[in-house]
């Protein structure tokens, strides 16, 4: 069965969730310092693709996330999330290969009618398992809300004055704290407890906009065209690279064949044009002087199987992106 294309569009807020393997039975954060890792990558994406994150909480074996969209890139912005998280998670544990699932799941969400309650929703999520893990939510430290109840410092990524401002208390951190003792609502529990949850929560005018207005224009759209000039040109990640391993441009690029044509650096680069850049495997032959789509992809199936397996790679590979990330923002 073809998969779901995903609803998005600038402005967009949705509840993000995934989780680990067999049927969520795998850990995905063993200790602090896979929590730690998660945020830290969180944080990149904030501030590389411009996503807005209004609330989270990480159990051991899934996550949360409330996202809002300016520039209507879920997708990209959470391939990279669990991409280079799993890649962190292998470092740490020494493993390699999925540590996910399958694709997160992603529920668009109604904003006006349903940011507050999901917000509760989600930090609720520690003392709403079988097993509580708290006796007190504000002790429980992987969750955006010690943040909201003003009992731990705020992270600059964390978006909170739009949810302060719905819930309209003159305290707004005692405030918040007493909506979330409240519990959930008996609507939102019934349709979390579904076997197939809805991807779409909101309103009966909310979801007769979606139709008439989103809907329509996903499907005439070209998304590609929306989300790249938001990440990084074949230019930019090539030069960087280039740079990080102070190599002349020139011999990355190499167009003859020769002896530099099957450099290393020249194939990380590659790859990582498919990786940061999202770019074409035909756009990516053609800078590269590659005739045929099929030996980039070659070089970019071989490179991230060589990543999954080999830890130095792939802490090598880490920190090459956060350098060009670090020269191009």
């Amino acid at each position: 069965m073809p998969r779901a294309e995903r609803l998005e569009y600038e402005d967009a807020y949705y509840h993000v969730m995934n989780r680990g393997m067999d049927r969520g039975r795998v850990k995905i954060f063993r200790s602090g310092e896979y929590f730690k890792a998660f945020l830290a990558t969180l944080e990149e994406a904030a501030k590389r693709f411009g996503i807005v994150v209004h609330a989270y909480c990480l159990m051991t074996n899934h996550y949360h996330l409330l996202i809002q969209t300016p520039r209507a890139n879920l997708s990209r912005a959470m391939r990279h999330v669990n991409g280079v998280y799993t890649q962190r998670h292998n470092r740490l544990a020494k493993s390699d290969g999925a540590i996910f699932r399958g694709r997160f799941k992603s529920i668009l969400i109604d904003n006006d009618a349903y940011l507050l309650q999901l917000s509760r929703y989600i930090h609720r999520n520690p003392i709403e398992t079988k097993k509580t893990m708290v006796e007190a939510l504000v002790n429980y430290p992987w969750s955006s809300y010690p943040a909201y109840v003003n009992q731990a410092e705020s992270p600059e990524w964390l978006e909170r004055d739009q949810t302060y401002g719905m819930l309209g208390a003159k305290q707004r951190y005692s405030g918040y704290a007493k909506y979330v003792a409240q519990g959930n609502s008996e609507e939102l529990t019934r349709f979390y407890s579904r076997g197939n949850i809805a991807s779409v929560i909101g309103e009966k005018e909310f979801v007769e906009w979606l139709k008439a207005e989103k809907i329509p224009e996903v499907k005439q759209k070209d998304w590609v065209n929306k989300i790249v000039p938001h990440g990084l040109s074949i230019q930019q990640i090539t030069r960087n690279t280039a740079n990080y391993y102070q190599l002349p441009l020139g011999l990355l690029r190499q167009l003859k064949k020769g002896r530099h044509s099957q450099l290393r650096e020249r194939k990380v680069a590659i790859y990582l044009c498919q990786y940061l850049g999202d770019h074409t495997l035909k756009e990516i032959g053609e800078y590269f002087g590659l005739g045929h789509i099929g030996s980039v992809s070659h070089i970019t199936s071989t490179m991230r199987r060589e990543i999954g397996f080999d830890i130095n790679l792939s802490k090598e590979i880490e920190q090459l992106c956060q350098f060009i990330i670090n020269n191009v923002t």
